[in-house]
């Protein structure tokens, strides 16, 4: 029976794919690293309290222990920020915890020049500001230290998620009238040499790295606020996560992803458009800025919320 479950749940997410991951779970682990530290520096008794309430969670045995036994004893703190921001995406296809259509919003870009019988559809009404929401009442509220524990993960990946640009918008023109799906439907190649032919969605998330390795990930993140320092960062003033979505992710999918619809891509996914030559270093302090922002931003909340 297991394996017939299996079976049909393989077939729905090719029938019905969303996009996947919002950076890749390395990516997560980073915007845990940064927020770790960024509360170790300005509110160490903030720290120790969500670090409590990790230890709570219903999977923290099961799933963690084993994990973090494996790291030493002055890392285990840090690493259990960096699992905990990666934890929705480790329970996908888990009927307990997953929870497909909050990663993400499916706000319509219909570039201009495009034809009347181009029609944008709205977003799915259960999405990643309604799921934001959802778990902020619940850590506002008495829920008990295992609810919440659930509920900061999904806060520390949800603020992960809703800076990768392309989780927040879809493409609609006439080679994608039902739309690319964030990108996932819409296939390059980085280099003409390339034989590989990978989703816009994949190569946005890869951005910030692909290695979950502990000492990696704590050097990106070292690395990443270094060059994105809080007094650079203007936008940090801007605490509504809908902004955070609505303008700040949406434009600079529509500008810098897609190129304001001028950006090439493949309906093949054997046989991509090739990036242009400049793409690459051009989004790339993009991507690694959007990473910081919502390391910071999650601390900011963990201050308010502790």
């Amino acid at each position: 029976m297991k394996r017939l479950i299996a079976a049909f749940a393989s077939l729905f997410l090719l029938v019905f794919p969303h996009p996947v991951l919002a950076w890749n779970k390395a990516g997560h682990m980073v915007t845990g690293a940064i927020a770790y530290n960024d509360l170790l520096q300005n509110d160490p008794q903030a720290l120790q309290k969500v670090i409590s309430i990790f230890k709570e969670h219903p999977e923290f045995n099961s799933r963690w222990a084993s994990q973090l036994a494996q790291i030493p004893d002055a890392d285990k703190d840090l690493y259990l920020f960096m699992l905990a921001a990666r934890w929705p995406d480790d329970v996908r296809g888990d009927d307990d915890y997953d929870h497909p259509t909050w990663h993400f919003i499916n706000i319509p870009f219909k570039p201009n020049g495009q034809p009347d019988s181009v029609v944008t559809k709205e977003p799915d009404p259960e999405n990643i500001l309604t799921a934001i929401q959802e778990n902020l009442d619940i850590l506002s509220s008495n829920a008990s230290d295992e609810d919440k524990a659930v509920a900061l993960c999904w806060i520390f990946h949800l603020y992960g998620d809703i800076h990768q640009p392309l989780h927040t918008t879809t493409l609609f023109t006439t080679q994608f009238p039902e739309g690319d799906r964030g990108g996932t439907r819409f296939y390059i190649k980085v280099k003409p040499t390339n034989r590989s032919t990978i989703s816009l969605h994949k190569f946005w998330d890869d951005l910030v790295g692909r290695s979950s390795n502990l000492q990696t990930v704590r050097n990106r993140a070292t690395q990443l606020r270094l060059n994105n320092d809080r007094s650079t960062l203007p936008e940090l003033a801007n605490t509504d996560f809908q902004d955070w979505a609505k303008l700040e992710s949406y434009e600079i999918s529509v500008r810098d992803a897609y190129k304001n619809g001028t950006l090439k891509g493949s309906t093949d996914k054997q046989n991509g458009e090739v990036l242009p030559v400049d793409y690459t270093s051009t989004v790339q302090p993009i991507a690694e800025k959007r990473v910081t922002l919502s390391g910071y931003r999650i601390s900011d909340e963990l201050k308010k919320l502790f």
